[in-house]
């Protein structure tokens, strides 16, 4: 997908700004819409049907767009410079996105829980394997993107567009049938019901007892205590955050309260760990951002670099190999070796928390983007000194090889997180969270392009924006990494805030547990 900024930009002849804006808006919305898969495989589908019904609009999307870059006819004349895209063309391109951004994001919203729903995470054994299912998760995700930014690429550009994408259809469809063929194995856990209707019921029902006074013993507010209720769902323990939330299971007068009436301690408890997620997703929604922006922007700084590397020619479409070798070796390495030795010394069953790994991905991300704005210069002197003798693509393997790194501490470090940390009825909304941080990201990055243009163009001495035009040569790219990285480094100071506050699950349950045998 990170490729088709170039198919944008030479074959619909959108400008660069408008292809980097194209394409963040499609993945953002892409990850936006994980959100809706994983709704529905918590609450009215398993996990599979939701893949396979998701899967097949993916497949269906894939299949117009490869439709579209084949026919002359749904493709801008060669002679046309800007607005090309309008009337039947622009239908077809923006249905088959929209169908394709539907069902990849459900696709997302879903896969990786059912995954990890096949392993007990109160067995210890159960908690290490799930671990280590996100690191091969994300390994395998790895070896497909190289697949995809190293052969798919070479026959899209050597040969034709449309090649690339039927490519994509095709394997779309086989890993498809690939899940299907599982269905007798999966483990499904049972459905629930809606859980934005219990996050209502809460909020409601706390609003409507705002002046009543609660219990000085928590043991007073309402719960539950029957075994069968609990044998699938996770009954949760009472904390003292938010305790505002507290008042929806403040025991009414009534012998059989309604629902409506009362929730639950373990209910209650499910809307606030929901809340002190947030702040953990919101940190790092702008390291998001800057990976967006690094995605598109390197894949077109490659056009004006010289694009032989070790004597052969290598597309820039194919930039996103350089961080994808990075975590091909890397993952393995860190799965084996610096996991066994960092649980030796932590005994934590991951070796390091979710949010610490995270905060390493963080402070990569601040490197990376510095590195960034280094090499930009270099690029653009020279090119501005001797066009004919630009710098090799190879320089640009810098900013992005660290950033694959952090990518695979931050996004299977949030996987993680919002899997285990979340109710047992929310498991597949929770970890599609980690999606909706990357949409975010998607999408500032788009804002932030056009801000940022808007702004430098009134206070630039030249009064041009720091990235405007076709040309990279006469623009600021440089300032616009920099900007991001000092950006970074303010999120990563709220991000250790917020990871501060935060307590685990099993850090409030073990909490209960000693308070009571205290008592």
């Amino acid at each position: 997908m990170v490729s088709m900024v170039i198919y944008f930009h030479y074959l619909l002849k959108f400008d660069i700004p408008t292809s980097s804006n194209t394409l963040t808006n499609f993945l953002g919305s892409v990850c936006l819409l994980s959100l809706l898969g994983g709704f529905i495989s918590d609450t009215y589908l398993n996990r599979l049907y939701t893949i396979l019904i998701f899967g097949s609009l993916e497949v269906i999307g894939l299949s117009m767009v490869t439709i579209q870059a084949y026919s002359k006819d749904l493709r801008p004349d060669i002679t046309c410079e800007k607005s090309c895209i309008k009337g039947g063309i622009a239908l077809m391109f923006y249905g088959s996105l929209s169908i394709l951004a539907i069902g990849t994001g459900g696709v997302k919203g879903a896969l990786p829980a059912l995954g990890a729903d096949q392993f007990d995470s109160k067995d210890p054994k159960g908690a290490k394997q799930l671990g280590s299912y996100f690191n091969w998760y994300m390994l395998s995700t790895t070896f497909g993107a190289m697949i995809g930014v190293t052969f798919v690429v070479w026959v899209s550009i050597n040969k034709d567009w449309y090649w690339g994408f039927f490519m994509g259809t095709m394997a779309a469809i086989v890993g498809f049938i690939a899940i299907a063929l599982g269905k007798p194995f999966y483990h499904y856990p049972p459905l629930r019901s809606s859980p934005l209707l219990r996050i209502a019921q809460v909020i409601v029902v706390a609003f409507k007892n705002r002046r009543l006074t609660l219990p000085e013993n928590p043991d007073e507010l309402f719960e539950i205590n029957d075994i069968d209720k609990y044998q699938y769902d996770e009954k949760l323990p009472h904390t003292n955050q938010f305790r505002l939330l507290d008042k929806a299971a403040i025991v009414p007068l009534e012998t059989f309260p309604q629902p409506w009436k009362v929730c639950t301690v373990t209910q209650v408890e499910e809307v606030k760990v929901l809340t002190r997620m947030l702040p953990i997703l919101a940190s790092t929604i702008i390291m998001n951002t800057c990976l967006a922006q690094l995605q598109t922007f390197s894949v077109l700084q490659g056009a004006f670099m010289d694009q032989h590397i070790f004597g052969k020619k290598f597309p820039p479409a194919s930039i996103p190999i350089f961080p994808l070798v990075f975590m091909t070796f890397l993952i393995p390495i860190y799965e084996f070796v610096v996991v066994p030795f960092a649980r030796k010394i932590t005994g934590h069953p991951s070796g390091i928390t979710q949010l610490q790994r995270v905060g390493v991905g963080l402070i990569l991300s601040i490197i990376s983007m510095g590195v960034a704005g280094i090499i930009e210069v270099k690029r653009r002197d020279q090119s501005i000194k001797d066009p004919f003798n630009p710098i090799s693509l190879f320089w640009l393997s810098f900013q992005y090889g660290i950033f694959g790194l952090a990518d695979m501490f931050t996004i299977v470090g949030l996987m993680e997180f919002f899997y285990k940390e979340a109710p047992s009825g929310m498991k597949s909304l929770a970890t599609s969270f980690a999606w909706l941080s990357l949409s975010f990201g998607y999408f500032l990055s788009s804002a932030f392009v056009d801000i940022m243009n808007a702004v430098t163009k009134k206070i630039a001495p030249s009064k041009k924006g720091w990235i405007e035009g076709d040309n990279l040569d006469e623009s600021n790219l440089n300032l616009f990494y920099w900007f991001l990285a000092v950006l970074s480094t303010l999120n990563f100071v709220v991000y250790l805030l917020c990871a501060s506050w935060y307590r685990y699950k099993e850090d409030t349950a073990e909490s209960k547990t000693e308070s009571r045998n205290d008592q």
